[in-house]
């Protein structure tokens, strides 16, 4: 598993470097869940860290608007991020997710844009008026995604990705993308009591923001190297 690791400054970008994190996923929390920052943070970032360790990018919690989306996606690989994360929140059904992410997939292979794609529903899913994130494995297939990944949207309420799946829907969704050749992703206020729980689902990459922040607060709090360490340290055990 790899460790996945959301700041939003240079600053916290580079204690993740300290850290050893494995891929760092600029975001953006005052703006959502996969809330998007600014390119020239992307830039900056990407012009700090050691060229060996990627660049994740989120581009928001996107409505249904496939051109927004797509120059969003264009924007963040021209800043220099290696994966493009789109979180599917404005959409109603699979049909809808999959224009959008198509939308992506193709600014991508016209363009010559040398990034991984990545589907990202939400474990609330049509409670928040999206849609059901066990169908987003079938949304990345055909829209020729890379990856897929589960998030949460309300960070807030104090209630992670497995408290909201069951472990049983976890792993239908890890064994559907895994069976479509996708790439796995697993996020939603993941803390150290769920690392045994990751051990047993093994998704490719685990992504984290407050649980390697100051009191555990992703908001107020900042990144620290030697959170992220102790997490690593578990993680891979």
């Amino acid at each position: 598993m790899h460790l996945l690791v959301s700041p939003q400054t240079l600053s916290e970008a580079l204690e993740c470097v300290r850290g050893n994190a494995d891929i760092i996923d600029v975001k953006n929390p005052a703006e959502g869940s996969l809330g998007a920052n600014f390119p020239w943070v992307i830039k900056e970032i990407r012009t700090n860290v050691p060229s060996h360790i990627p660049i994740s990018a989120t581009i928001g919690d996107v409505p249904f608007k496939p051109g927004t989306v797509a120059l969003a996606a264009l924007g963040a690989a021209n800043a220099g991020a290696s994966f493009v994360k789109v979180g599917l929140f404005g959409v109603k059904n699979t049909n809808e997710a999959v224009e959008i992410m198509c939308a992506v997939t193709r600014t991508r292979d016209k363009l010559t844009l040398p990034i991984a794609v990545v589907a990202a529903g939400y474990a609330e899913g049509k409670s928040i008026g999206s849609i059901d994130p066990l169908s987003i494995p079938k949304v990345a297939l055909e829209s020729s995604s890379d990856y897929v990944m589960i998030d949460t949207y309300n960070k807030m309420n104090g209630k992670s990705l497995f408290d909201l799946l069951e472990f049983s829907d976890l792993k239908k969704f890890i064994s559907s993308a895994r069976k479509k050749k996708l790439g796995v992703a697993l996020g939603g206020s993941i803390g150290l009591k769920h690392i045994p729980i990751l051990k047993d689902l093994k998704p490719d990459i685990v992504g984290i923001r407050g649980a390697v922040c100051e009191n555990g607060d992703r908001i107020k709090g900042t990144i620290k190297a030697k959170l992220i360490t102790e997490f690593l340290e578990k993680l891979k055990d």
